[in-house]
């Protein structure tokens, strides 16, 4: 691992607090930082991340990928460090898989004995009649697609025609997400470390093809060309019906019409996620596929 230099002064949790396995363990870590490093200050998560002045140096991400996931969306610019400990059934995100190895996971983190393994995020753009009506990041996929039905879709990396989808949708993912969903699509599983787009088709009805890997500094254009408006699910926000619709990391959601157009690129932001074992991801595959 690398030494390094970085202080770490400032700490604080996320959790869902309906989570008695979270709130057992934040209780333990916290009494734990009190006795090793009386020094650390243990801090609320500010709701503003963005002000590097109020950000913590490490944040403790205490369950399963959702909640680690749900954490690294709120990165940002301010290098702050994200360690995922894991109390959920998967652990593909998290620095920490197994309870007994999270006090010593952490006294790493603290001796600056760990590694930083930055992942990059997606910036998505919905452009509708020439102008911009909605924005989306994701950390793990963005997906457009028709819950209930088909829908048309024209796939352009760079303005070059890559596919042209008659199906439930596509999904570009990062490599952090080829784990997630793009996994149960059949999709590619990639290092997590590299910066890529992953570009798999969802219940095509042509022939079916492969995955795509996209290098990161390509922009991906998704036009939405026809489907069969039936109404028969709508938004709980904003009311509006939800025949095909953008999601991105199953969280933030977004009615799409014939016409829309998605731009996807890299994110300015990225994750710095904090990884105190060599290899650790080779090894996860091997306990989760016997590789």
């Amino acid at each position: 691992m690398v030494n390094n230099e970085k202080q770490i002064k400032r700490v604080s949790f996320f959790f869902y607090k309906d989570n008695e396995k979270a709130v057992a363990w934040e209780k333990k870590i916290r009494s734990w930082f009190e006795d090793k490093y009386p020094e650390v200050k243990i801090v609320p998560l500010p709701k503003d991340l963005n002000n590097c002045g109020t950000s913590p140096e490490l944040v403790i991400a205490l369950g399963g990928d959702g909640t680690i996931i749900e954490m690294a969306r709120k990165a940002n610019g301010c290098g702050v460090l994200l360690m995922g400990l894991n109390l959920g059934n998967i652990g593909f995100m998290a620095s920490v898989r197994r309870s007994e190895d999270f006090l010593g996971g952490l006294k790493k983190v603290m001796d600056g004995k760990y590694r930083i393994d930055s992942r990059m995020k997606m910036a998505a753009e919905v452009i509708r009649g020439g102008k911009v009506i909605s924005e989306l990041s994701a950390v793990n996929e963005i997906v457009v697609q028709n819950p209930l039905g088909m829908v048309e879709l024209a796939v352009d990396i760079e303005k070059y025609p890559l596919q042209y989808i008659r199906g439930s949708g596509v999904m570009v993912a990062t490599a952090s997400g080829s784990t997630a969903y793009n996994l149960s699509a059949h999709g590619p599983i990639v290092m997590p470390e590299l910066s890529c787009f992953i570009i798999t088709e969802l219940f095509d009805h042509n022939i079916p093809t492969p995955s795509v890997i996209i290098k990161e500094d390509k922009e991906a254009t998704i036009k939405v060309e026809n489907f069969r408006e039936n109404k028969k699910m709508t938004l709980t926000d904003s009311g509006e019906s939800a025949d095909v619709v953008i999601v991105a990391d199953g969280a933030d959601i977004f009615s799409l019409k014939k016409g829309d157009t998605i731009k996807i690129r890299k994110s300015d932001d990225s994750v710095n996620f904090v990884e105190v074992e060599p290899n650790y991801f080779f090894k996860s595959l091997k306990e989760k596929f016997a590789f």
